[in-house]
């Protein structure tokens, strides 16, 4: 029989990424000694009071269809979270609810792009990006972030990128994998490249709440932006809630129409239960997020401490976010390399950075969701690991 080629055209290494983190999962499905570092899902429980009032929906019968663009009072919610953060208006009608941010972005490629058109995208990047977009038929355009400037964005170099075909720019902030925290200065200099070539801008920021230095500011809220952009938010990993898929986009309305019309065909709106566990989280959500963030930032520096003295590592702090990466250049192993044998000789499964684009090849992400001692081990394993392989190298 013959199969469609779309998976294919939308696979590549950024997709295949995972082939380490499912071998540690199912080493760790065995009862083997397997640390797994290799994906951001948090190890915290869904906090009681969501849990509670999705428990009670559900019992009450809000097991049945709900409106394809989520309920008004959740949109409104959101929106007035977007209102307060971007200091400028949003409606309930500038919001579409999502079986969270992969599905959201997953709609803007679909509604924005058309075949042949190119998106330009901040490299290193969250690896299904790619895929994400060319199912659309568009073409991802890389820029890269130089992991020697700390992968901070170089607006000469988007700029440069910009070609007649460009539709759009895709970027990250707070960035996966690296933790980086677009300044002021940046998502200016970003905001005026979209205005001055007319382009859209799709901005993920899933990662907003975990900041951990300096404050998060949004693109939509510079001037003439809300009318262009597409930001992307998400409960998953604020509130612990990845299994949850509660994700939204925030847009012109005129936007988010065409976001209900492709809901409509795909996915026909969030369980109802789930919307009304949404809420709740909103209404506890400064508590719940600074509690969280509290406990990551610790485990930060935690990990950082312990794999700063690990040969051939060097570490870039991250601002923001769950993960870490460590450049492994100097232990004289690609990163894939570095991965695989890592996971093979220590049991810590690590995802190879050039997964997340070119940029960061040669580097590795760690993530830091699992508790304190444990990292801990994790983190003395890598350093055993290295010093392991200084001694062979010897």
């Amino acid at each position: 029989m013959r199969y469609s080629t779309f998976t294919d055209r939308i696979g590549g290494e950024g997709a295949e990424a995972w082939a380490i983190h499912s071998e540690a999962l199912a080493a760790a499905g065995r009862g083997e000694d397997a640390i797994v570092l290799s994906i951001g899902d948090p190890d915290f429980a869904t906090p009681e009071p969501i849990v509670r009032r999705a428990v009670a929906a559900l019992e009450s019968g809000d097991t049945h269809y709900a409106e394809v663009a989520g309920r008004m009072d959740l949109r409104a919610a959101i929106a007035a979270r977007h209102a307060v953060r971007t200091e400028s208006p949003c409606a309930a009608e500038n919001v579409m609810v999502l079986a969270g941010a992969q599905n959201a972005l997953f709609a803007a490629s679909l509604c924005l792009l058309d075949a042949g058109d190119a998106v330009v995208a901040l490299d290193p990047m969250y690896v299904t990006y790619e895929a994400t977009i060319r199912a659309s038929g568009a073409d991802l355009v890389r820029v890269p972030q130089a992991a020697a400037a700390g992968f901070r964005p170089d607006p000469a170099v988007i700029e440069a990128a910009i070609t007649p075909r460009t539709r759009a720019i895709l970027l990250t902030n707070p960035n996966n994998p690296t933790g980086v925290v677009l300044n002021g200065t940046e998502l200016a200099a970003i905001a005026e490249i979209a205005r001055r070539h007319d382009l859209w801008v799709i901005a993920d920021e899933v990662y907003a709440d975990l900041v951990y230095g300096p404050r998060h500011a949004s693109i939509a809220g510079l001037p003439g932006m809300a009318e262009r952009t597409v930001t992307i938010g998400s409960l998953s990993k604020s509130h612990a809630m990845t299994g949850w898929r509660i994700g939204w986009a925030i847009g012109p309305e005129a936007l988010i129409a065409h976001f209900a019309r492709l809901g409509l065909a795909m996915l026909y709106g969030l369980p109802g239960f789930c919307q009304q566990a949404a809420l709740t989280a909103l209404e506890i959500e400064e508590e719940t997020t600074e509690a969280m963030r509290r406990v990551y930032r610790r485990r930060r520096d935690l990990a950082c401490d312990r794999l700063a003295a690990a040969r051939g590592l060097r570490l870039l702090l991250p601002e923001a976010g769950m993960f870490v990466m460590a450049d492994v250049r100097e232990t004289g192993l690609s990163s894939g390399e570095f991965a695989v044998r890592l996971f093979r000789e220590t049991g810590v499964s690590v995802l190879d950075g050039a997964a997340f684009g070119e940029s960061a090849r040669g580097w590795v992400r760690l993530s830091f969701t699992i508790e304190d001692a444990r990292l801990a081990e994790a983190c003395e394993r890598v350093a055993r690991f290295t010093r392991s392989l200084a001694a062979r190298a010897a």
